[in-house]
């Protein structure tokens, strides 16, 4: 089949690669735009840019996709002269209009990374997570004008294990969705795939602000480190010590350490201990101000306020 690639960020990179492996022609690549990254704010194309332009694909980057502004009819009239079969999509990041979904055969096609109608929205792996769920995975889908809500063609599923972070979760199910979206590429092309609707209660994963990556330490101690793995790397879970945001890396529940208060830290010679609502736990890395992520002991030797002897406490 012809195909038009929409993705943007890195795990999208995965199925753009499984995708160029297959007997489908890849002739697109729709993207978001080149973005400002580091220090010196200079521009940089997506990750799926990046591989498109290696493999010498097409790129199209329009700002939206909306009938009526220039970039959204000049990329209707290029999408209509490309003709595709289908557009798989993988964390495309724009909304596309009704009149844009019907233009494939196919359909637009989105590899989902949650079981739908679990998780629908922007972070389903945090959510997951968060929740304290033992399995996730992921589903291809025909998009249609609600949130993740069109038919289900193809589904994997995945374990999640007890020191999962986000990353590590969305890393195993990149590779496995890819594989998902290959294979349901194959199914529509021979007519053997047939889209069933959406079954169960509907859950919903919001995109994540940073505020919502803050720690409660008044919550037990398996809510605090599944918050906290929810949340790493991004955009990465963090608490107060006096005037420092600090981040917190992921954390092993069950200190040895007792009496300790939500939020009330005490210092050994290589352990670092937090209290929450349940017991405390230890921290395994920190990261303080302007600083890289490090060891949680070598963090609080090097910390006048944790060395003073006084209870202090993160808020």
């Amino acid at each position: 089949m012809r195909l038009i690639f929409a993705g943007t960020p890195e795990p999208a990179v995965v199925a753009l690669e499984r995708l160029l492996k297959t007997d489908h022609e890849v002739v697109a690549v729709l993207t978001r735009p080149d973005a400002r990254r580091g220090r010196g704010r200079t521009l940089h194309p997506s990750p799926v840019s990046a591989l498109a332009q290696e493999h010498g694909i097409e790129v199209l980057t329009p700002t939206t996709l909306k009938a009526g502004t220039e970039d959204g009819d000049a990329i209707r009239t290029r999408l209509a002269e490309l003709a595709p079969d289908a557009i798989p999509v993988v964390a495309y990041g724009n909304l596309v209009p009704k009149d844009l979904l019907d233009l494939p055969t196919h359909g637009w096609v989105n590899l989902h990374f949650s079981l739908l109608p679990a998780w629908r929205g922007a972070a389903p792996v945090q959510a997951a997570i968060r929740a304290g769920d033992d399995i996730t995975g992921a589903a291809t889908f025909r998009i249609e004008e609600g949130l993740d809500t069109g038919p289900v063609l193809g589904t994997v599923t995945e374990e999640i294990r007890g020191t999962d972070t986000a990353d590590d979760l969305l890393t195993r199910l990149a590779y496995s969705g890819a594989d998902l979206l290959a294979a349901t590429m194959d199914g529509l092309e021979a007519g053997a795939l047939v889209a069933e609707p959406q079954v169960g209660e509907a859950t919903y994963a919001p995109k994540i602000t940073t505020e919502d990556a803050r720690i409660d330490w008044s919550q037990p101690d398996f809510a605090v480190d599944r918050h906290i793995r929810a949340h790493t790397p991004g955009p990465g879970a963090w608490t107060m010590l006096l005037d420092d945001r600090v981040k917190i890396g992921p954390v092993t529940p069950g200190s040895a350490v007792e009496g300790l208060a939500p939020g009330e830290i005490h210092v050994d010679k290589n352990t670092v201990s937090v209290g929450t609502g349940t017991g405390a736990v230890t921290l395994g890395l920190a990261q303080p101000p302007g600083k890289k992520m490090m060891n949680a002991a070598d963090w609080a030797r090097g910390n006048a306020a944790l060395q003073s002897g006084e209870k202090v406490s993160f808020q």
